[in-house]
C-alpha cells in the first residue's frame, strides 16, 4: 500500500464523499512520487466516472493531441499526475456539468502535492483550476490568462479546456495552437 492509497481511503471516508463511497464510486485521481507534471482539470465527467479513467472522452483525445503523447503514455507513465479539482463526477447541469465542489481541491490537493516533490509544472486546464491555483495573479478572463501563459511558467501553464464545445474559441484564437501548444509539448517531452 502506498501513501496515495492511504490518502484515497481518507478521501473515501470523508463525510463530504459519503454518497459516492456508498455507491461504490472511488475518487478518480493519479499520483506518483516520480511525477514531474500534474494536470489539474475541473472534475471527471460521467463517462470517466463509469470507466474509472480520467479524460476518457473527446476532450481527453484533444488534450493528448495537444500534449503530443499517446493514450498509453498518458495513462501509464509515472511522469504525469492527474488531480482534477474534484475527484468525483458532480452531475449534469443545464449546460455541461455541475462545477467541482467548493472546498474539495483546497482540502486534498496540498496533501497529495506534498507527496510529489518532483512536480515542476502544473498544467491548469480551464477556469476552475486557474482560479484555484493562480488566484489574483489571473488576468481578467480565461482568454487573457491563457494568452499571458509565459508569466506563469515554469510552475504553471494555463490552458483552455479541450472540450469539443470550445471549437469556436480555438477558431477565434489561432495563437493558442500556434504558440501555446508547442510550449506544452516541449514541457511534456522534456520529462518523458
Amino acid at each position: 500500500m502506498t501513501i496515495f492509497d492511504d490518502i484515497k481511503e481518507e478521501i473515501m471516508a470523508d463525510p463530504m464523499n459519503t454518497g459516492y463511497t456508498e455507491r461504490g464510486v472511488e475518487p478518480l485521481f493519479k499520483a506518483s512520487r516520480d511525477a514531474k507534471i500534474a494536470i489539474v482539470g475541473q472534475a471527471p465527467g460521467r463517462k470517466a466516472e463509469e470507466t474509472q479513467m480520467f479524460w476518457n472522452d473527446p476532450s481527453g483525445d484533444r488534450l493528448r493531441e495537444w500534449m503530443g503523447i499517446s493514450r498509453e503514455v498518458f495513462y501509464d507513465t509515472h511522469i504525469v499526475a492527474h488531480l482534477p479539482m474534484d475527484f468525483y463526477y458532480p452531475g449534469k447541469a443545464k449546460s455541461g456539468d455541475v462545477p467541482p465542489r467548493k472546498g474539495f481541491a483546497e482540502k486534498w490537493h496540498p496533501m497529495i502535492l506534498e507527496k510529489m516533490p518532483h512536480i515542476e509544472t502544473i498544467i491548469l486546464v480551464g477556469s476552475y483550476a486557474q482560479k484555484h491555483y493562480l488566484g489574483k495573479l489571473r488576468e481578467r478572463n480565461l482568454t487573457e490568462t491563457v494568452k499571458n501563459y509565459k508569466q506563469y511558467l515554469p510552475s504553471y501553464l494555463p490552458l483552455v479546456h479541450p472540450s469539443p464545445l470550445n471549437h469556436g474559441w480555438l477558431k477565434r484564437h489561432p495563437w493558442f495552437e500556434e504558440e501555446v501548444v508547442p510550449v506544452l509539448q516541449r514541457i511534456v517531452h522534456e520529462h518523458l
